[in-house]
């Protein structure tokens, strides 16, 4: 493996019975950079990064994670990665420095280390007035920082986070991102799992899961440049008769409300766009503004899936 690359899979794929939950996925994750999933539960976000810790074993396909064959030196792996899920997982009873103190010990970290690593983490994620805290009585927040803290106190290589900020205010959301990327600056790699568009967009580069397929992956820019579909908007309408009329129309994608416009995708093998809603509309309503717009990573979501699971269909 290039040095360069954190994570590479080929035709990774897990099965659980006749349910296909990975199916033939191939990564590539430069070291040092923040990698997204991004997709709706029951995707295959979860399953993949469990395989890439080496805690679920590949039906099929191949993995390497820094340089290690996976699940073969996945005991090897271990002490090279941390790894937070979206339910708090420290013992809520134990305080925020014994909790701290624990982590250091299944870490192995010397006295000396163990004891600058903790005021390193506590002045970082700003815990330090609070240590004799009762896990279990922090905030939501708060939780999230004393996790990622734990999960980062041997200073791993490779940071896992599945789904990390969805029990967490916006604010907090905000704040723990600003931690990522100063962990990404040192060099930690980050891959991080999200149903949320506004923290997909915050990846140097992602990948679209759907029903256990990669329907799309690259930066968050690329992704919108080329996206499969025309991006519409409707003003100056009956937006609800317009919905529902479109939503009759072949080769209109999706159609949803914003506020007092509506946001149209059509498919891409269409020429005039704007032309051809207009013409959908004309008959019951002839005076309505229909523009190109650009593309947000939600219609990004939403023209890669819905194209794949009409293909499905037919």
């Amino acid at each position: 493996m290039s040095s360069g690359i954190a994570i590479r899979t080929h035709n990774l794929t897990r099965r659980f019975g006749t349910l296909v939950a990975v199916d033939r996925v191939n990564l590539t994750v430069p070291r040092a950079h923040i990698y997204g999933f991004l997709g709706p539960n029951g995707s295959g976000k979860s399953t993949t990064i469990r395989m890439l810790c080496g805690l679920l074993k590949p039906s099929a396909g191949e993995a390497e994670v820094l340089g290690l064959n996976i699940p073969r030196e996945a005991e090897v792996l271990k002490r090279k990665i941390g790894y937070m899920t979206q339910r708090f997982s420290l013992y809520e009873d134990l305080s925020i420095i014994e909790n701290l103190e624990f982590i250091a010990e299944v870490y192995s970290l010397s006295r000396t280390r163990r004891h600058e690593r903790i005021a390193q983490q506590l002045e970082l994620f700003d815990l330090k007035d609070r240590i004799k805290q009762r896990a279990g009585t922090l905030s939501g927040g708060q939780k999230q920082r004393l996790a990622l803290a734990a999960a980062t106190l041997h200073e791993p290589e490779l940071l896992f986070l599945d789904e990390p900020t969805s029990a967490v205010d916006p604010q907090s959301r905000r704040d723990f991102w600003e931690f990522l990327f100063q962990l990404a600056n040192h060099g930690t790699t980050i891959l991080v799992s999200t149903h949320y568009m506004d923290e997909a967009e915050r990846c140097h580069a992602l990948a679209i899961l759907d029903r256990g397929s990669m329907v799309a992956d690259g930066t968050p820019k690329a992704l919108e440049a080329n996206i499969d579909a025309h991006v519409i908007e409707i003003e100056r309408a009956d937006l609800h008769a317009a919905r529902q009329l479109l939503l009759q129309v072949p080769r209109v994608l999706s159609v949803t409300q914003l506020g007092v416009r509506l946001r149209v995708l059509v498919d891409h093998a269409v020429d005039d766009a704007t032309g051809f809603i207009k013409d959908a509309l004309r008959a019951s309503q002839p005076g309505v503004d229909v523009q190109l717009v650009r593309a947000s990573l939600e219609d990004v979501f939403v023209a890669a899936t819905q194209l794949r699971n009409r293909e499905r269909a037919a």
